[in-house]
């Protein structure tokens, strides 16, 4: 044991015998936060690309609700004109990037949902392929004077 331990000014240090014993522990140290932080990487891309086809939906449907049909300028119930809504809505998509279905229902409602994927960086590399990610949204148009809806 004498071997192992010597003095220098006075104290007591450990010898050759333990050196690098600290390496292991940072090596794995090191692993462990590199998977760490890419997780944290990835699941906020994966909510980014969320929030994109959200946006993306919400978008289509307001693009689809716009495309009324002449009676609302008459000053009759406003209703959706359906072809053009709906050649609109997917319009939007395709410029957009994304896939999505475009449904409306009451001659006043459209919804839109989307589907995208988010390929992972860090997490792709541990076996973990494609993310899919999806978003909807509704638009509904309504007839007000003033501030109120009728």
């Amino acid at each position: 044991m004498n071997r192992l331990r010597h003095r220098v000014r006075g104290r007591l240090v450990a010898g050759r015998g333990e050196r690098g014993s600290i390496s292991v522990w940072a090596a794995t140290s090191a692993v462990i936060m590199m998977i760490c932080v890419g997780i944290a990487l990835d699941l906020g891309g994966q909510v980014h690309a969320q929030q994109h086809a959200r946006g993306v939906a919400a978008q289509a449907a307001r693009a689809g609700g716009q495309q009324l049909d002449g009676t609302a300028v008459t000053g009759a119930y406003p209703s959706i004109a359906i072809g053009q809504a709906r050649v609109a809505a997917q319009t939007y998509l395709a410029a957009s990037g994304v896939d999505g279905t475009v449904t409306i229902t009451g001659g006043d409602t459209v919804h839109v949902s989307v589907t995208d994927t988010y390929h992972p960086r860090f997490l792709g590399i541990v076996g973990l392929g494609t993310l899919t990610v999806g978003g909807d949204a509704t638009a509904q148009v309504v007839r007000t004077l003033g501030d109120r809806e009728q």
